[in-house]
C-alpha cells in the first residue's frame, strides 16, 4: 500500500523509500519547480494520501486540471513508473471533493462577509494609497460605532458615501476625511464590482467546518476553481490569504497532533508576496507561524523558492524542488538559492540536478521522527491513483448537485445592512431637508404677507392722515369762507 500507518510514500530514491510524516506536516511545506516540471503531479499524490489519511485538503486549482481527482485513475497510463519504482501493489482510485467558484460557474459559490476583511486586506484587494486606506480605516469605524453590518460590497460602498457627503463634521471626530481619497474608494470598489466582487462578498459565508470532513473514510477535498478569479491575481492571493486566516481564527489551539486536521495547498504563491507592503508581509508571516499550532499545515507552491520571502520560507520544512531553468544570470542565482536551501548530501550535486531533472522527478528533503530535516534525495514521485485527465463537466456538475452541502450556499442572503440602512438614513435626510425647505418657504411666505400687511397698514394712516387734513382744510377753508361773507356783508349794512 502506498499509505502506511504513520508516513506518507512520496516517492523513492533509488530503493530508499522517502516519507512524509503526518505529525510533521503543520510545519509546512514548498513544492517548486518550472511549468511542466511535475509539480501538479506531486501536490495530487500528497493530498491523496492525505485524504486516505482522513485529512481535508484545500486546493487552488489555478489551471483547471485537477478535476480529475473525481475518476480513478488509469493503472496501464502509468504501469511503466510503477515498474521503475518497483511498486507491484498500487491501486487506483476516486476521491470526494467539494468544488467551489467565487464566479458560481463550475461549484458551490464561496462567500465572505465584508467585514471579516481587516483594512489591511481590503486595501490589499483594492490597491489602496496609504492615505485612502486610512480613510477606508475611518470608514470601517464610522460603520462599528453606527451599529452598521458590513456584509457586501454595497454595504460598504453606501458606507463610503455616506462618509464622503458627511466628511466635514466626520473629520471632526475620526481625523482628516478628503473628498479625494474617499472619491479613490470608490472608484476602486466599482472596479472590483466589476472584477465580479459581487460574488465575493455576501451571505451565506462559508463556514469553515464544511472544509473539514470525510465521506467514507476519505479526508474531503475542497477545491477552488480559479481559472477565472486567477484572472484578478490580487483578488486571487488575498482571498486565499483571508481563508488560511480564517481557519486559523475559526480552529482551536490544539498543539502537536497525529495528523493535521486541514492541509491548504497555495497554487501561484508568489502573488502573494508581489509588491506586499510589509504591514501585509508582517501578518502573512505571523499566520503561517501560528495556523500550525491549530493543526493546519500549508503547502507553497511556486517555481523558485526565491518568490517567497525569507521570514516566510525559513517556516517551510518539507521542501520538494523540481527542476528548474537556469539561462540568464538572475536564474543560474536563483539555482545556487535554491539549492542551498536544502541540507546537503555528500552524493549529490544539488544545484547540479536542479537544471538537469526530468519531469516527474525532484530534489527532497523532509522532517524525520526528530523534526530534524533529512539529507536531500534525489527522488521519483510516485504517480498519482486518481485520473490526470480533466473530469467532464457533466460529472463536475453531477459530483456538485449530489455534494453533502449542495444547497447550502447556492441561494444568496440579503439581510438589512449598511447598504438599507444608509438608504433609511437617506430617506430620512432627504424628508427633513424637504419639510425643512417647507418650513422656510411658510416662513418667506409669512413674511411677505406680514410686510405686504404692514404696507397696507401704513398706507392706509396715510390716507386717513390726508383725508383728515383735507377734511380738516376744507372745515378751516369754508369757516374762513363764512367770516370773509360775514365780514362783506356787515360791512354793507353800516354804509
Amino acid at each position: 500500500k502506498m499509505l502506511k500507518e504513520n508516513y506518507i510514500l512520496l516517492g523513492k530514491a533509488g530503493d530508499k523509500e522517502i516519507r512524509l510524516l503526518p505529525n510533521m506536516l503543520n510545519r509546512h511545506g514548498l513544492i517548486a519547480g518550472a511549468s511542466g516540471t511535475g509539480k501538479t503531479v506531486t501536490l495530487k499524490v500528497i493530498a491523496e494520501s492525505l485524504s486516505q489519511l482522513g485529512v481535508s485538503t484545500f486546493i487552488a486549482d489555478v489551471k483547471g486540471d485537477l478535476s480529475g481527482m473525481i475518476q480513478e485513475g488509469d493503472l496501464s497510463a502509468i504501469s511503466g513508473r510503477l515498474e521503475k519504482l518497483g511498486i507491484t501493489d498500487f491501486e487506483v482510485r476516486k476521491f470526494p471533493v467539494h468544488f467551489f467558484d467565487v464566479y458560481r460557474k463550475k461549484g458551490h459559490p464561496i462567500r465572505a462577509i465584508m467585514e471579516e476583511f481587516d483594512s489591511l486586506l481590503l486595501a490589499r484587494i483594492l490597491e489602496l494609497t496609504d492615505a485612502q486606506e486610512g480613510n477606508l480605516q475611518i470608514i470601517l469605524k464610522v460603520a462599528q460605532d453606527m451599529n452598521l453590518d458590513i456584509i457586501d460590497l454595497k454595504d460598504l460602498q453606501a458606507m463610503t458615501n455616506y462618509v464622503g457627503e458627511h466628511a466635514s463634521e466626520l473629520s471632526l471626530k475620526y481625523g482628516n476625511v478628503t473628498k479625494q481619497s474617499i472619491g479613490g474608494i470608490q472608484r476602486k470598489l466599482l472596479q472590483l464590482e466589476q472584477q465580479g466582487g459581487t460574488n465575493l462578498f455576501g451571505m451565506p459565508a462559508l463556514s469553515i467546518h464544511d472544509l473539514i470532513s470525510t465521506e467514507g473514510g476519505l479526508g474531503m477535498m475542497n477545491m477552488l476553481e480559479c481559472q477565472e478569479l486567477f484572472q484578478h491575481p490580487l483578488l486571487y492571493a488575498t482571498f486565499l490569504l483571508w481563508l488560511l486566516n480564517r481557519i486559523y481564527q475559526d480552529l482551536p489551539e490544539v498543539g502537536d497532533v497525529e495528523k493535521p486536521k486541514i492541509v491548504f495547498f497555495f497554487d501561484e504563491a508568489h502573488l502573494l508576496f508581489k509588491d506586499a507592503p510589509k504591514a501585509l508581509l508582517d501578518k502573512i508571516e505571523q499566520i503561517v507561524k501560528l495556523v500550525r499550532s491549530k493543526g493546519v499545515g500549508v503547502f507553497f507552491i511556486t517555481q523558485s523558492p526565491n518568490d517567497i520571502p525569507n521570514s516566510v520560507l525559513a517556516q517551510l520544512s518539507n521542501r520538494i524542488q523540481h527542476a528548474l531553468r537556469a539561462y540568464t544570470p538572475t536564474e543560474i542565482k536563483a539555482v545556487k538559492l535554491a539549492a542551498d536551501s536544502f541540507r546537503a548530501n555528500p552524493n549529490l550535486d544539488t544545484a547540479e540536478r536542479i537544471t538537469n531533472m526530468k519531469t516527474g522527478t525532484a530534489l527532497v528533503s523532509v522532517l524525520d521522527e526528530d523534526g530534524a530535516p533529512t539529507m536531500v534525495e534525489e527522488t521519483m514521485i510516485l504517480p498519482p491513483m486518481s485520473s490526470m485527465q480533466i473530469a467532464d463537466e457533466s460529472l463536475v456538475m453531477q459530483t456538485i448537485q449530489h455534494d453533502s452541502i449542495y444547497g447550502k450556499y447556492e441561494k444568496d442572503i440579503d439581510p438589512e445592512s449598511a447598504f438599507e440602512s444608509m438608504n433609511a438614513i437617506k430617506e430620512q435626510e432627504e424628508e427633513e431637508t424637504r419639510l425643512a425647505k417647507e418650513k422656510l418657504e411658510q416662513e418667506k411666505l409669512a413674511a411677505a404677507q406680514a410686510k405686504e400687511a404692514a404696507k397696507r397698514s401704513k398706507e392706509n394712516d396715510w390716507s386717513g392722515r390726508i383725508a383728515k387734513k383735507i377734511r380738516n382744510r376744507t372745515e378751516t377753508e369754508l369757516i374762513n369762507v363764512g367770516i370773509r361773507s360775514a365780514k362783506k356783508f356787515l360791512s354793507g349794512f353800516f354804509k
